[in-house]
């Protein structure tokens, strides 16, 4: 797929960006601390970044969902870690007030977070209800004008220091499964809301992930998020999107992973000449290449056809998400066997990038998953 000029010079700005301001002193910071970095988040503020799929009229960028994977593509081909920072907003953070807020929600909650001055997280997961998000235990029982909620949602990326977190919970007990769930956008400073302890994880070090309790958190009906008792099919349609980003995150930390490979063996000198010169390493090479153009045309097209409406959009974007996981894998494993034990040192940038590969084919729905929407959608 030929990009537009349009879209050639955003995919520039956006590798210029991270090249630029995602330095290895930062890096190395955010692996050590685990820390957000607060201050390159107000920067990619500042460029509008925290919103370039959001609407104009959001108090964003307008762009589409092309724009926003080639973002989150540049950005991961340097940090994986940094390209969430961007991500989150335009994916499962803004994604359900996009599908179905009201006008006041969006106002109030999708302005500022486009600007980069709030950040929304997505509280899906629960301990006992990972790949079967329909087993949501956390509830919520009206009460006049509040509904009171109760439960705990678990490997919530952003917790930590998020201001308000879409919550999925039961609203409708006699409903089985995915159905009777709604969504409520929580304020994090409500009495009663706290989170866990941020997790000590193998990747993506600099974005906290940690549970969220839920005790007794009164919120408002104004912020009954959509239907109530329709909450689920808004979280599936969000995790579209949310697929669609992940892939591209995952093909930025393959192409990463080229370029320091080719670097690598072309410097590299065994048995007095460079390793790239020996067919083991070449070839080693040419099938990672092969496999990440084969996953950029999936999902820039994915993007494209998304878009237009595709109906078997759905189904694209599991494929997208499903390829480029265990694509990127594969091309990680081949990077650190290219650098040999240096790339088992620290100091080399694959062997960050081999752990936090290790996360696409897991979070927003793992490989199996999304081999069961694939197969699902063929069988049906």
């Amino acid at each position: 797929m030929i990009l537009s000029e349009k879209h050639q010079m955003m995919q520039k700005l956006f590798r210029q960006f991270a090249e630029t301001e995602f330095t290895d002193e930062l890096l190395d910071r955010l692996e050590e601390t685990g820390e957000f970095d607060w201050d390159i988040h107000n920067k990619m503020a500042k460029y509008g970044m925290m919103g370039v799929k959001i609407p104009v009229e959001y108090g964003g960028q307008g762009g589409d969902s092309l724009a926003y994977a080639l973002m989150v593509e540049e950005f991961a081909r340097v940090s994986p870690v940094l390209s969430i920072y961007a991500n989150t907003s335009n994916s499962l953070g803004a994604g359900p007030l996009l599908y179905c807020g009201n006008e006041e929600q969006k106002q109030k909650y999708v302005v500022p977070v486009a600007k980069g001055e709030k950040i929304l997280v997505f509280g899906l997961t629960e301990p006992g209800a990972g790949s079967d998000a329909g087993g949501t235990l956390t509830t919520a029982v009206q009460d006049g004008d509040y509904f009171v909620l109760n439960g705990r949602k678990t490997f919530i990326s952003g917790a930590p220091f998020a201001d308000y977190a879409v919550i999925y919970a039961k609203t409708d007990p006699t409903q089985k499964g995915s159905k009777g769930i709604s969504m409520f956008i929580v304020d994090m400073k409500l009495p009663g809301v706290s989170c866990g302890k941020p997790e000590a994880k193998m990747g993506i070090k600099g974005y906290p992930t940690s549970d969220i309790i839920l005790d007794d958190v009164r919120v408002h009906k104004s912020d009954l998020l959509g239907p109530l008792h329709k909450g689920f099919a808004t979280a599936m349609k969000t995790l579209d999107g949310g697929r669609l980003g992940m892939a591209a995150q995952a093909l930025g930390i393959a192409q990463g992973c080229l370029d320091e490979s080719v670097k690598y063996a072309k410097e590299r000198k065994q048995f007095g000449k460079p390793i790239a010169s020996f067919q083991a390493i070449s070839f080693m090479l040419a099938d990672m290449a092969t496999e990440i153009e084969a996953a950029r045309q999936l999902i820039y097209s994915t993007a494209v056809r998304k878009d237009a409406g595709d109906p078997e959009s759905s189904r694209l974007c599991a494929m997208c998400k499903l390829f480029a996981a265990e694509m990127c894998n594969r091309v990680a494993y081949k990077a650190v066997q290219i650098h040999g034990g240096y790339g088992y040192i620290k100091e080399y940038k694959v062997e960050r990038f081999y752990r936090d590969a290790r996360i696409t084919s897991i979070y927003e729905g793992t490989s199996q998953v999304q081999q069961m929407v694939i197969s699902g959608n063929l069988l049906k």
